[in-house]
């Protein structure tokens, strides 16, 4: 394994981005952020399904409502942050084996919007409805 900076799923003291930069794969730190990645992207399935909810009640305040659109925003940020350091680690093409014009297999989160899984169904957790318009 080379040894590659890995963008952290956490800000350092003043906010900048924070590395870890291992050729182990393994490390506590490494383990540490992929259990913080998964959480954060936890979190933000569950306030989608929470905003869902809210967005659907006609008596949520102004209030309620900024302060869900402040959660949504850090989580969305936060899911940026992990999708970039996912990103970065994966291999390039010319360090692939398999053979030219093959196409990735993609796996989908668990959290994912409904069209980017196959199998969802209206009901499902995780199911967001799309909005009206």
């Amino acid at each position: 394994m080379s040894t590659q900076a890995r963008l952290l799923p956490w800000p350092g003291e003043d906010g900048q981005r924070s590395y870890l930069v291992t050729n182990e794969g393994q490390s506590y730190l490494s383990t540490l952020a992929n259990e913080m990645e998964e959480v954060q992207l936890q979190a933000g399935g569950t306030l989608l399904d929470h905003a869902a909810a809210m967005l659907g009640d006609d008596k949520v305040s102004t209030r309620e409502l900024r302060f869900l659109s402040t959660r949504l925003s850090e989580a969305l940020r936060d899911a940026l942050r992990v999708a970039e350091s996912r990103g970065s680690r994966l291999p390039s093409p010319d360090d692939d084996d398999e053979p030219a014009g093959a196409l990735p297999v993609a796996e989908t989160h668990p959290n994912a919007p409904d069209h980017t899984r196959a199998t969802a169904t209206p009901g499902q957790p995780h199911s967001h409805p799309a909005p009206d318009r």
